[in-house]
């Protein structure tokens, strides 16, 4: 009887231990995407330099996740008045991230009325773990909605924390960008500062990559006549 009394008490208390642990996992999901989505818009209302709009759709690193002021994020190197929809976590594929449909096509469509100059996509980093047939449908998506625009997309750095799945996505990506005929800046041989996390950015790491994509776009995308400009 004891063992019996025993072997109860001791599922009864598993059980409680698992239901404490679904839910402490439930409550952290919708806190962290809360938190995502309150950086976005904030990040999303400040709008960086002077000049032809150029709209940014990327992941954290275009709104400075883990910096105290998000307008210092990489994007506010880029020349023009610059309007960022980023969302942490996000990606090309649907599956990169857990907070719903926050992928870059699914945000593309409210984007666009921006009516900016230059639309650049920066991303890569969150698919990751994603199956190449999710990143493909991802960026096919992307660009209907950006049908029309003009477009740059930018690859993922070779972040240490994600540095193994780096080189498969980049590659993906510049085959599609070609296959579009949208310019593909690569990002995966820059040496930048990292935070304590290895996947982002310090304050001057997002100087330096700011600056570096800053240059490989003007480089890649050469600047419109006046009279054809937007």
């Amino acid at each position: 009887m004891r063992r019996v009394v025993g072997a109860a008490a001791v599922v009864t208390l598993l059980a409680a231990l698992m239901a404490f642990y679904v839910a402490g996992t439930a409550d952290a999901g919708p806190t962290r995407c809360q938190q995502h989505r309150l950086d976005a818009r904030e990040r999303a209302g400040t709008v960086t330099g002077e000049g032809a709009p150029v709209l940014v759709i990327g992941d954290s690193w275009s709104v400075g996740l883990g910096q105290d002021d998000l307008a210092r994020s990489w994007p506010s190197r880029l020349p023009g008045a610059v309007h960022v929809l980023g969302f942490s976590g996000s990606g090309f594929s649907a599956g990169a991230s857990r907070c719903g449909a926050v992928s870059f096509h699914d945000r593309a469509p409210t984007a666009v009325g921006v009516r900016a100059r230059l639309v650049v996509v920066q991303g890569g980093l969150n698919d990751y773990d994603q199956p190449g047939a999710a990143i493909d449908h991802g960026f096919r998506s992307l660009m209907a909605d950006l049908a029309g625009q003009r477009v740059v997309v930018v690859g993922p750095a070779d972040a240490p924390a994600r540095s193994g799945a780096v080189p498969r996505v980049d590659a993906q990506l510049e085959v599609l960008s070609e296959l579009y005929g949208v310019p593909y800046v690569r990002t995966s041989d820059l040496d930048l500062d990292y935070l304590p996390d290895r996947l982002h950015l310090t304050e001057e790491g997002h100087r330096a990559f700011g600056d570096a994509v800053a240059a490989r776009v003007a480089e890649a995308v050469p600047a419109r006549p006046a009279a054809l400009g937007r």
